[in-house]
């Protein structure tokens, strides 16, 4: 199998680079930087360019991992140049070059806001460009698809939050607010998270490669769901359990959050500092919108189970192995991700 990963320099990508490594598979990346990982197995090439993506693409696998993706994407029209568009030239190039399967790594954000555990087949309503842009390219895959059913394969990957040793998103954000004692609970914290552990979407994403012809949809998302309360509980307990006298660190003994602002108030206090980032064009840690996902369900089902893929780690192990990674040993050499 010789496998063109797009944008396997980041967060996923990398994960997933090291699984086929050691799977002794043959693949190379294509992103706008180099892989600090495996900088030879690297060629520069941006997804929107369909002249270089014609130069750079071989293969009979095309797994593309490239997107924008922060709620502060400005200007906005990139997220249609990188995830409509280049869904656009990567169908065209594997039509043109006779590559007959694409794995997708899409997004739950293509369901907007979830009350009830959504599955595979829950109704499509994204809320932000991001979805909106993430959706469109999925339809932009299926039609390649559907150009020769029996052919082609196409798989779409929808992770819920992905977290992991090394990412600097939205997990390791509430991790490093508690580990300072600077977390805040907004909302009643009942509202449930579906998180999925980096190394299993990289894991899955290596099991999918063996599937055959047709369209294969699925949510990634580790079970069972915390709810935020517990998943703050379980924060709390792993940083203070690691502060042992003979493992000195940088850490005081942690006490559970007692402050919780109302949601409507966080949310009022969100909308303050989305004009503050619009009048001093800054990027900003607080937002309306973090705050409406922070209090938001985002519980998530999947189909995965059916395939007879197993996770190789278990929700709470993943978080256990980020906590130790980023509050209790040095790493100065590993490559850092900035997501959402």
């Amino acid at each position: 199998m010789n496998i063109t990963i797009i944008s396997g320099s980041g967060f996923i990508g990398t994960r997933l680079c090291k699984r086929l490594m050691q799977a002794q598979e043959d693949f190379f990346i294509i992103d706008k930087k180099q892989s600090q990982t495996f900088p030879e197995k690297t060629v520069l090439c941006d997804v929107r360019n369909l002249n270089d993506l014609k130069k750079t693409i071989e293969g009979n696998v095309i797994i593309n991992l490239a997107a924008e993706h922060r709620d502060d994407v400005r200007p906005k029209s990139l997220y249609w140049e990188v995830n409509v568009k280049g869904a656009e030239n990567v169908c065209k190039v594997a039509e043109e070059k006779g590559i007959d399967k694409i794995i997708f790594t899409s997004s739950v954000a293509v369901y907007g806001f979830t009350y009830n555990e959504t599955f595979e087949d829950g109704s499509l309503t994204p809320f932000n460009d991001y979805g909106i842009t993430k959706l469109e390219a999925e339809k932009v895959y299926i039609s390649w698809q559907k150009k020769a059913p029996s052919k082609r394969t196409l798989l779409i990957i929808r992770p819920t939050v992905v977290y992991g040793e090394g990412n600097r998103g939205n997990v390791y954000n509430l991790l490093n607010q508690i580990a300072n004692g600077k977390f805040i609970m907004v909302g009643n914290g009942k509202n449930i998270k579906s998180m999925a552990y980096v190394e299993n979407v990289a894991a899955f994403i290596e099991y999918s490669l063996f599937f055959g012809p047709g369209i294969h949809i699925y949510n990634y998302v580790d079970k069972p769901d915390f709810d935020m309360n517990t998943l703050v509980q379980t924060i709390y307990s792993e940083l203070n359990k690691r502060n042992k006298p003979n493992k000195p660190n940088k850490l005081g003994k942690l006490n559970k959050h007692k402050i919780r602002i109302p949601y409507a108030l966080g949310l009022l206090g969100g909308k303050l500092f989305d004009l503050i980032s619009l009048t001093t064009g800054k990027r900003l840690p607080i937002s309306s919108i973090r705050i409406k996902k922070f209090c938001s369900n985002t519980c998530f089902g999947t189909s995965i189970p059916k395939t007879g893929f197993v996770p190789p780690v278990s929700l709470n192990d993943g978080l256990i192995r980020t906590i130790h990674y980023e509050f209790f040993e040095s790493h100065p050499d590993d490559p850092v991700f900035v997501t959402e």
